[in-house]
């Protein structure tokens, strides 16, 4: 019997990276699946993002593991297309036991250069779609009563800063907040609240040209092999990028009864980033 078996889990930011892990992952230990992500192009955002067929490969890999997953197109910033495929998804379902707000964008420039616009985008996807995310699941939870495990994705950047990402680690902070918040008010609901924090993952969020040029002081015309390089220094361990299945491994636990009295935390998968300053000869 798998670890998630009977639940059925919304993902949002489904398409591709650590959204489709999670989604894959969960539905390995039994779970079906409302996958959703907006698969089309934000002008702040500096990289090619998710396409329709990437949810239909997300959606032809969890239908291989004889899982049922319903998938949408809806914008985690649109309150009522939320509303509105878990209403869906739950009838087709049957009822709804995970969130695991995943969807997220990043763009990069000194705080300063940062235009009205990118900064707002950022907030909107970032902080303002999670919580739209959570308003629009939780009155399901709670209607429900038989408990339940949301899982918000932070970042590192939600726990300590870093330069060129001022709207990013923003939203992140928010999202730590936000959880914290919730796991206290829906406690005595039986609802865990938990956050994960990824150092840098392999997925095109990191690797493309502009995420190597921010890691990498700006320097021009960088490849994955420079990343690879430079971003270890990034982390305790001496590796570039944790691989999304880390994270997705996480959040399986969190999801799981195995973590049944776990809420309010912040679960930190980060190779050693966030540990204490040290110096190079101390490796």
């Amino acid at each position: 019997m798998g670890r998630v078996e009977g639940k059925v889990a919304l993902v949002t930011g489904a398409a591709r990276g650590q959204g489709r892990s999670h989604a894959v992952r969960l539905a390995q230990e039994g779970a079906d699946v409302i996958a959703v992500d907006l698969c089309h192009q934000l002008d702040s955002v500096p990289y090619p993002m998710a396409t329709p067929a990437d949810l239909d490969e997300t959606v032809k890999r969890v239908e291989e593991l004889d899982r049922r997953i319903l998938a949408r197109q809806a914008d985690v910033r649109d309150l009522a297309a939320i509303e509105a495929v878990v209403a869906e998804g739950v009838a087709e379902l049957g009822h709804l036991d995970v969130v695991v707000a995943n969807a997220g964008i990043a763009s990069f420039a000194p705080t300063w250069e940062l235009t009205e616009d990118v900064w707002q985008e950022m907030i909107d996807v970032n902080l303002t779609g999670v919580w739209k995310t959570v308003k629009a699941t939780v009155p399901r939870l709670l209607e429900q009563d038989t408990g339940g495990s949301i899982i918000l994705t932070s970042s590192i950047a939600g726990l300590v800063a870093f330069a060129n990402l001022a709207h990013y680690t923003s939203a992140k902070h928010g999202v730590t907040g936000l959880m914290r918040t919730l796991a206290v008010e829906l406690a005595p609901h039986r609802i865990r609240v938990n956050s994960v924090h990824p150092t840098t993952v392999d997925t095109d969020m990191v690797n493309n040209p502009a995420a190597y040029s921010l890691f990498l002081g700006g320097m021009e015309g960088a490849t994955r092999a420079d990343a690879e390089a430079g971003m270890k220094a990034l982390n305790a361990m001496p590796i570039p990028w944790v691989d999304p299945i880390d994270i997705s491994n996480a959040v399986l636990w969190l999801a799981s009864e195995e973590s049944r009295y776990v809420t309010g935390t912040t679960q930190v998968i980060d190779a050693g980033a966030t540990a204490p300053f040290r110096l190079p000869h101390e490796g």
